[in-house]
């Protein structure tokens, strides 16, 4: 059992869950294949968990960073040889609309990519519905800063009154990457309209390495932005100016939401991705975390 360390401050608001169950069908864009997902409510403290409806016994991986197992080019979850890969954009929404407890069912070992962001998931929910359970669930205060730190990489969670991210890019020697920088306050409404919109990008370079290796199965431009040096490819151009910054603050939401617990915090992010992202929830869920037996 894992409780919140009762030297840290707490509030606590009501669990919530969804009204109804969704389904939404579409291809994974790093394995190409097809998948049906379903969103389903769930009781209180059920969490949120991805079940494989797909797999004898249907088996069952909570969204948690425990259960981390790859974050190479996305962020996977795994126990033994079952997996589920790129699940950020789909955390992403469900973190920022307060979801806590949800069955994620899928027939397949990758989420659909929808656009490439998560406006799928967003619309997902809003078609369900939220609503409030009977139960509390702690809200965490941080006393004091947690940062990590990895060469020119630096993630800092400093004690704030709500949840906000400030996030900046830099590819230095990339003149349309060189510096753009995002901050946002996150609820339902910001996520939605300011950063939800913003698709997973690339550099020409990188995903050609990545095609002629087989992967990125599913990508194309009707899903992807591909940066190739001062021009972008992307279907209808991009949505911000620094649509590239915002889609790295929505991977991260989504990786942070696997800390397990809700907590306030001023997140401010320089350069990181999916491992710096994976490696500071698990700095925060140690802090946050108390074991007990």
């Amino acid at each position: 059992m894992v409780s919140v360390n009762p030297e840290l401050k707490t509030c606590k608001r009501l669990q919530r869950t969804l009204k109804k169950t969704v389904t939404f069908s579409g291809i994974g864009i790093h394995t190409g294949k097809q998948v049906k997902m379903s969103f389903c409510p769930a009781k209180e403290g059920t969490g949120v968990v991805f079940k494989r409806v797909d797999l004898s016994g249907e088996p069952i991986i909570p969204a948690r960073v425990e259960y981390v197992c790859d974050t190479a080019r996305s962020t996977s979850i795994g126990i033994k040889d079952i997996r589920i890969h790129t699940i950020e954009h789909v955390l992403a929404a469900v973190k920022a609309y307060k979801i806590d407890n949800l069955i994620i069912e899928l027939d397949n070992l990758e989420p659909p990519i929808g656009n490439g962001s998560s406006d799928v998931f967003v619309d997902m929910i809003e078609e369900a519905q939220s609503e409030e359970q009977n139960s509390h669930i702690p809200v965490v205060q941080l006393h004091k800063p947690v940062y990590f730190s990895e060469g020119d990489i630096h993630i800092v969670a400093l004690p704030h009154e709500g949840y906000k991210f400030s996030y900046t890019l830099n590819y230095p020697n990339h003149p349309l990457l060189d510096a753009q920088y995002y901050t946002a306050s996150i609820d339902s409404n910001t996520f939605k309209s300011q950063i939800a919109p913003c698709r997973t990008f690339s550099l020409y370079e990188e995903i050609s390495h990545l095609i002629d290796r087989g992967l990125v199965k599913g990508a194309s431009l009707d899903n992807a932005v591909v940066i190739k040096n001062k021009t972008v490819f992307s279907k209808n151009g991009l949505f911000f100016p620094n649509e590239m910054a915002r889609h790295k603050m929505l991977d991260m939401i989504g990786d942070l939401s696997l800390v397990g617990f809700d907590f306030h915090a001023h997140i401010i992010s320089v350069r990181s991705g999916h491992p710096a992202n994976y490696a500071f929830a698990k700095k925060l869920y140690h802090y946050i975390a108390m074991e007990t037996t």
